[in-house]
């Protein structure tokens, strides 16, 4: 996958594990810009099957990042957004029936945590995952970093939960993700994964039926189980995969379930490291992203 991304954000989270390129202004940092083309070429270049549109939020640069998409599937390249879902019903329309995928941050539960640590309302977010959900064809999951005494209770991690399987249903992605102190939450403790493995344990006690955790050395959390017969499909630790076992169709090559997602055919092991990409431009070459397996 070729990420990349540019500067500023939408939002103000105190928590912010990207600052330095949230807070920044744009010509603190770009030079020039990568055409749509050039970024759909550097994906085919370096082996990419995928751009995403992480690192800062998409919704800022949504016009650029709907031009993207489109130049990537005129050549067989899916688009992936990673936002935080706050974002206005048309520009909402455009640019998620553009992508092919997208991971939105639902960062808690309650509109009191919203309004106090990233500046922003959670009827919003939701009413973008629904959207999501219903309105278009791009596939969904959802991240949820757990931040000590901010959003990790029981209560809101249950009131969470059951609102995505009544709401958007059982079979979205739900990635628990542990904080780190960064920004202005720096004296705020790093999140132990007791509190991760707890808040995937209630998720599937919902019914979220693929839940996980990130951030953390936890294989068993970060599998995806078969629906079916429980066998291990895809097994990740940390940000790394280390088994992939499904078919070329998204099925468990053991009972034949098919699991629900856009999955790539290639089998095998993958590295988790990430290759810096320079695309080459009228006043020179400037790298625009990384390559993640």
């Amino acid at each position: 996958m070729l990420s990349f991304g540019t500067a500023g954000c939408n939002l103000g989270c105190k928590f912010c594990q990207n600052w330095d390129i949230s807070t920044s202004r744009e010509i603190d940092h770009l030079a020039d810009r990568a055409t749509p083309d050039a970024i759909a070429q550097a994906a085919l270049r370096t082996g990419c099957d995928s751009v995403a549109f992480t690192y800062n939020d998409p919704t800022i640069f949504a016009e650029y990042a709907i031009d993207i998409a489109a130049a990537c599937r005129e050549r067989g390249v899916k688009s992936v957004a990673v936002s935080a879902g706050y974002i206005s019903p048309q520009p909402r329309a455009e640019l998620y029936g553009a992508v092919d995928a997208a991971n939105i941050d639902l960062k808690g539960f309650s509109d009191d945590f919203y309004r106090r640590i990233t500046g922003a309302r959670l009827q919003t977010v939701l009413d973008t995952l629904s959207f999501i959900r219903h309105e278009t064809d791009c596939w969904l999951e959802i991240t949820t970093l757990l931040i000590p005494g901010h959003n990790d209770s029981d209560a809101e991690i249950k009131r969470m939960a059951n609102w995505i399987v009544t709401e958007l249903g059982p079979d979205v992605p739900h990635h628990f993700t542990a904080f780190h102190p960064d920004h202005r939450m720096q004296d705020v403790p790093p999140t132990p994964p007791a509190t991760l493995s707890k808040a995937r344990q209630i998720a599937l006690d919902a019914g979220e039926r693929f839940v996980y955790t990130g951030n953390v050395h936890d294989a068993r959390s970060g599998t995806t189980w078969c629906p079916g017969c429980g066998a291990g499909l895809i097994v990740r630790d940390w940000h790394r995969v280390r088994e992939y076992r499904l078919t070329a169709d998204g099925c468990c090559p053991d009972c034949g379930r098919a699991v629900p997602g856009r999955f790539a055919e290639r089998l095998g092991t993958f590295d988790g490291h990430r290759i810096p990409v320079r695309i080459a431009s009228r006043r020179g070459s400037h790298p625009v992203g990384r390559r993640q397996p």
